[in-house]
């Protein structure tokens, strides 16, 4: 269990460096393109790196989909949970280390976190002034169709899973940069906010629910052998 705690831990870490890195040290210059394409290689490269020792979940809401889908016990969930979102907030703080390093940067600048409605004084909000339902309604269907993603190729060992998950990111990223920043992920949402503070912890609660939600119900949709390869 040790090993698959710090696999998950080193795992998101990667994930909020890399892919909140991509948005906050070289967003002008990559674009959303660059930034999509940097969350899912992020995602490739763990995939490959922890996924035989924690299976890299390295995200509270696939973990809750899959305990949800029956194949995990609760206990280790619970368990996945702190260490992936221990591993958020310490990839967001290194992140944010390494940001400070330049006299252009300043934490009212954000640090790639998500955000809802209309841009407020802060910084915080959608970047496309995207309203509430809204990204509600994109963090529940694409965490949706991203559980039924890995899911759905994990039923059977698969070589390509880990590059089949990271590429759906990347399209996930794709079409809801400009509405939420795309979280998916309540710990890459929790990382960043922690050290931002203020209203980016105020709208956190929508990227915990939306996600966990979305997850549930992919979870439950396996479990039921709506979408399992198993005969019901």
């Amino acid at each position: 269990m040790i090993k698959k705690l710090a696999a998950e831990f080193v795992g998101t870490f990667t994930l909020v460096l890399l892919g909140c890195g991509a948005a906050v040290l070289a967003g002008p210059q990559v674009g959303n393109l660059g930034i999509a394409f940097a969350f899912g290689l992020a995602i490739v490269a763990v995939s490959y790196g922890i996924g035989p020792i924690s299976g890299c979940h390295v995200n509270p809401a696939v973990s809750f989909g899959v305990w949800v889908a029956g194949r995990m016990e609760r206990r280790e969930m619970f368990g996945y949970w702190a260490a992936q979102c221990l591993g958020a907030i310490v990839g967001a703080g290194v992140l944010l280390l390494i940001a400070s390093g330049s006299p252009d940067y300043s934490i009212a600048a954000g640090l790639g976190q998500n955000g809802y409605g209309v841009r407020l004084p802060s910084g915080q909000g959608s970047p496309g002034d995207y309203g509430l339902i809204a990204c509600l309604v994109f963090e529940l269907v694409a965490t949706f169709l991203f559980l039924v993603t890995i899911l759905g190729i994990t039923q059977t060992p698969n070589p390509f899973a880990g590059l089949a998950i990271g590429l759906t990111l990347v399209v996930i990223h794709i079409v809801g940069i400009q509405v939420t920043g795309v979280s998916v992920n309540p710990a890459r949402s929790l990382g960043p906010a922690v050290w931002v503070a203020g209203d980016a912890i105020g709208q956190l609660w929508l990227f915990i629910a939306a996600p966990m939600a979305g997850a549930g119900l992919a979870g439950w949709a396996f479990r039921a052998k709506l979408l399992s390869s198993e005969e019901g």
